[in-house]
């Protein structure tokens, strides 16, 4: 009997919805804008709603679109299932919410995206613990750990300053004491760095980003990689344990955090993100490419205090980033000298959009102390290296001479 040879990462996202009979033969999954489906017996209906067979039951659960979306995620991060949601936060709120309660303990990286360290603080403010660490060294990791611990939650490389977790170290600690080991991978994507291959059992990807890549649509997605035990976890409701222990974490991650919570990927969006994601690799080695460009010109500017990107030898997880990734990433942040006007310079970027977002195919800057980080307040963005001057540069797919001529007559 023959067998189909491995197929590479773009082919497997071109194809994937192909695997199984599509309508009409069409190459992709349809729009279906259903919210409810019927059935002609109630006994196929009811064991639908008890999981004992597949099956949609309400739009808010999910749909064959998201879930066809879901299917793309799970291969390209390697994993066994993925949930789907309306945006990246929804996705780690519905991890918090749904696997932690009043009691329980969480260590998180000390340098993770604003809004999730404002969502682990409503998390403390609804009795859980929260200890933030440097995770660029796991041994700060480990000592946070008490009884009480549940995850550990970081993200690959720290958005906006850059910093590199200690990814695989953090993981051999994970492991040794049986710890929900959660990575948010949007930085990196699943092109860039697969968690699952340092331990990690859930992984978060927040689909607006690189993955959908366009800028036309939100969504988030949590995978189970398969590795994590769920029989050892303490708060799974006794009305999912009836699935294969495997299932366990993403039947309640979808019941709870999902269902209950609904922050519905709606199937529109997914199949926006879904055609988005067929092009990831190719999008994430040109910018990536042009981030190199981009951080060693500002690198060697004369108005330029620091760069931090992973790609510099200059940066402190320079080695380990290397080690990690297949490239350094497509983020990158600048300091500029206190003499120069940081509004002033960046209204005259002509190529590059002033926005809020990342991972769009346009490269996109931001001043971060006076946007995305200035509600949490001076004191705690000196804690995190936030410095006034600081711009944060998302790098697009444009012309690498293009994007560094930009930034060359903004600064002169």
């Amino acid at each position: 009997m023959s067998t189909r040879p491995p197929r590479g990462f773009t082919t497997a996202i071109l194809h994937g919805d192909r695997g199984a009979q599509i309508e009409h033969g069409a190459l992709h999954k349809p729009l279906h804008l259903s919210v409810a489906y019927g059935y002609r017996r109630a006994a196929d209906l009811a064991a639908v709603f008890q999981g004992a067979a597949q099956g949609y039951a309400y739009g808010r659960q999910g749909n064959p679109t998201t879930a066809a979306l879901e299917a793309k995620v799970t291969a390209m991060e390697g994993g066994v299932a993925t949930v789907g949601f309306a945006t990246g936060m929804a996705a780690i709120g519905a991890i918090l919410i749904a696997l932690t309660r009043a009691g329980d303990h969480v260590v998180s990286s000390h340098y993770v995206f604003g809004n999730t360290n404002s969502m682990l603080g409503t998390l403390a403010e609804h009795g859980a613990d929260v200890a933030f660490v440097d995770a660029t060294d796991a041994r700060n990791v480990e000592a946070a750990i008490t009884p009480a611990t549940r995850l550990v939650f970081v993200e690959t490389i720290a958005n906006p300053r850059t910093q590199v977790a200690d990814l695989a170290a953090i993981g051999e600690v994970c492991r040794a004491r049986g710890l929900l080991y959660v990575v948010d991978n949007t930085m990196t994507s699943p092109w860039l760095f697969r968690p699952r291959d340092v331990g990690a059992g859930l992984i978060v990807n927040a689909l607006t980003k690189y993955i959908g890549g366009h800028g036309n649509a939100l969504g988030g997605a949590v995978t189970d990689t398969g590795l994590f035990d769920w029989t050892r976890y303490p708060v799974i409701a006794d009305s999912y344990k009836r699935q294969k222990p495997a299932m366990w974490g993403v039947m309640q991650l979808r019941k709870k955090g999902l269902r209950d919570f609904g922050a519905t990927l709606g199937a529109e969006a997914a199949h926006h993100l879904a055609i988005g994601a067929e092009t990831l690799a190719l999008r994430m080695d040109r910018q990536c490419a042009n981030a190199a460009a981009l951080a060693r010109f500002l690198e060697s500017h004369p108005r330029v205090r620091a760069v931090h990107y992973p790609g510099l030898a200059s940066h402190p997880q320079h080695a380990l980033a290397t080690q990690l990734f297949r490239a350094p990433g497509a983020l990158l942040s600048f300091e500029l000298d206190p003499g120069v006007d940081l509004f002033a310079m960046l209204d005259r970027l002509a190529v590059v959009v002033l926005s809020s977002n990342l991972g769009d195919n346009r490269t996109l800057a931001i001043p971060v102390a006076q946007t995305i980080f200035y509600e949490m307040g001076a004191a705690r963005r000196a804690e995190m290296g936030i410095a006034d001057g600081l711009v944060r540069v998302s790098v697009g797919i444009e012309d690498e001479a293009d994007l560094v001529g930009d930034f060359a007559q903004a600064l002169a």
